[in-house]
């Protein structure tokens, strides 16, 4: 019988066959950075090929000694952050953080939303962590690398173990997801808001479901991100919006109408970033727009290169969120006009941190001084 037999090669990706890839967000298992070769699959010259078993998720302990991870980047507004899980099957194509699964021998492409490392020693961790000799409480950021909420988080609950030593700490917590799962922790977030400690942003891309199923597969559909909005702010949790990325000639035509939609929703806060294309997220963004958008492929790289110095990506602090040239510079006009025209950032909620106070050790672990 007809069969996929595999060879190694050096090709820079794998292209998955199309129905092991249904309801994935890349098109192959590009390859990392740090490897000299991959697998490419061919047909082996039989007409009856079996249809191929779509791709499954495999969950993988995460066996980090750490949970905290810290930064001194200048143009991000925090310096601490948790990531419960690395990789995030809700597969965004258009996600910076694929590169970094390269790190772990994995793909960046099919890999990183089908091989998902789990932290669920997070909790644990933290307790530790926010015990050490000199600690100082200061904002500490989920989702700023994978999504806090994605899939995996329903049975793992490895999100809300943390929240629970979060607010037993009285620690101030910033949040970014994409999924209506959050809504699960309403009963811990509006604690932890009641005492100033805690404000959500949602992440809405598009409003148009089409768009949004070929670019974000697995995340919540965009009418159920502007319901999350309206639960939790009703729910007396701050919650606001990411209009991130903009995609020149793809959804930036959007910006407005997705303000408005999330300022109806209760949203008083609002941000931005431009599309950001960091190693082999290049190669990956360029397969997907072919593939889904060949029409405009050549417009949407053109006002991308524009924004980046000709370039795909510049890395450079200070202009990598945002970008540079007459295309960016209108994005954010437009951004600033509408948020002004709808009352938005008036008021940025400062989050408290001298509620702080040690979690309870387990007596087992012992303290870390």
């Amino acid at each position: 019988m007809g069969k996929f037999t595999e060879r190694a090669v050096s090709t820079p990706a794998d292209h998955a066959h199309p129905d092991a890839r249904r309801g994935r967000g890349a098109l192959s298992t590009v390859r990392s950075r740090y490897d000299s070769e991959t697998r490419q699959a061919e047909d082996d010259g039989w007409d009856n090929l079996e249809e191929a078993e779509p791709l499954r998720t495999v969950l993988h302990a995460d066996t980090s000694r750490s949970i905290i991870a810290w930064n001194k980047s200048p143009d991000i507004p925090f310096d601490r952050s948790i990531n419960p899980y690395r990789g995030c099957e809700h597969g965004c194509i258009y996600c910076f953080a694929r590169p970094s699964h390269a790190y772990l021998g994995f793909s960046p492409g099919l890999d990183f939303e089908t091989q998902i490392m789990v932290k669920r020693d997070a909790a644990a961790l933290l307790r530790k962590e926010l015990n050490a000799k000199g600690y100082m409480a200061a904002t500490l950021s989920m989702g700023s690398n994978t999504d806090p909420y994605q899939p995996a988080e329903r049975d793992e609950k490895v999100t809300r173990s943390i929240l629970e030593v979060l607010l037993e700490a009285r620690h101030p917590l910033g949040m970014v997801t994409k999924n209506f799962l959050i809504t699960r922790d309403i009963d811990i977030l509006s604690e932890m808001a009641k005492l100033g400690l805690v404000k959500v942003f949602v992440s809405v891309t598009t409003l148009d479901r089409r768009l949004a199923r070929a670019m974000e597969p697995r995340a919540s559909t965009p009418p159920k991100r502007l319901e999350a909005i309206r639960l939790l702010n009703a729910a007396g949790i701050p919650a606001g919006v990411m209009t991130a990325p903009m995609i020149p000639a793809l959804n930036d035509m959007e910006l407005e109408r997705i303000l408005e939609a999330a300022h109806e929703a209760g949203a008083r806060e609002a941000g931005w970033v431009l599309l950001r294309l960091p190693f082999e997220l290049k190669e990956l963004w360029r397969e997907w727009l072919q593939e889904h958008y060949p029409d405009r492929a050549t417009r949407v790289m053109k006002l991308v290169q524009e924004a980046r110095g000709g370039k795909d990506y510049v890395a450079d602090f200070g202009g990598r969120m945002r970008g540079e040239g007459a295309y960016a510079d209108l994005i954010a006009q437009r951004f600033a006009l509408t948020i002004r025209r709808l009352g938005m950032n008036e008021r940025r909620l400062r989050l408290r941190r001298d509620l702080f106070v040690p979690p309870a050790l387990d007596e087992r672990q012992g303290r870390l001084f």
